[in-house]
């Protein structure tokens, strides 16, 4: 069902103008299992990032409460998203993934590109994820069309991808180390996309 639903929403994005250009894919794994740490802006970025590793699969991870959401729910379902509970972390958050790496597959995790509290609780998430896995990050950028109507407005959109990294850090301060690393790549690869996008429209 994913590799049809997968399908189906790069056709839609190709005709309307919005699948992403995507920038240093040469940074992606070419096998095993890695997490992808991207900026997160709205829906079309996970559509986006979910066409552009085909024919590879990515597992993400998002809030629970996006399952209830009519037509969405079902949309991420069939892209193999996971649910979790941000306000209630149990076991599962680092278990289900964990798992998925060990199966040597992708792990989608969007931590805020901004320097809010959840941002920064959802990057050490995916740093601790690493950290115990000893999986690599991907970190990643997408700048463009958000939702529905940036889409049928003919939005497009960008993506890059950074170099990929170990967490080396050894418990909570190694968490602490790469949580900022990890923040500081995701600023500065939105600001070198941003860059490149201009650059290309010249």
């Amino acid at each position: 069902m994913y590799k049809f639903t997968a399908n189906l929403v790069k056709l839609i994005l190709k005709l309307t103008g919005s699948k992403a250009r995507v920038y240093d894919a040469h940074n992606l794994p070419k096998d095993g299992g890695f997490i992808i740490a991207c900026t997160h802006t709205g829906y079309v970025d996970i559509l986006n990032l979910g066409v552009a590793v085909m024919p590879r699969e990515i597992h993400f991870m998002a809030k629970k409460q996006l399952f209830d959401i009519k037509g969405l729910g079902w949309l991420i379902n069939h892209l193999n998203a996971f649910p979790v509970d941000r306000d209630n972390p149990g076991p599962s958050v680092i278990k289900i993934p964990s798992q998925l790496l060990k199966e040597g597959k992708i792990v989608g995790i969007f931590p805020s590109g901004t320097r809010n509290s959840e941002g920064t609780d959802l990057k050490q998430g995916a740093i601790t994820i690493a950290q115990l896995s000893k999986t690599q990050i991907v970190p990643a950028a997408y700048v463009g069309a958000r939702n529905a109507g940036d889409v049928f407005k003919r939005g497009k959109g960008y993506l890059i991808y950074g170099e990929p990294f170990y967490v080396t850090g050894k418990g909570k301060e190694g968490r602490e180390e790469f949580t900022h690393h990890l923040e500081h790549e995701l600023v500065a690869l939105t600001e070198e996309l941003n860059k490149r996008i201009a650059a290309d429209k010249k």
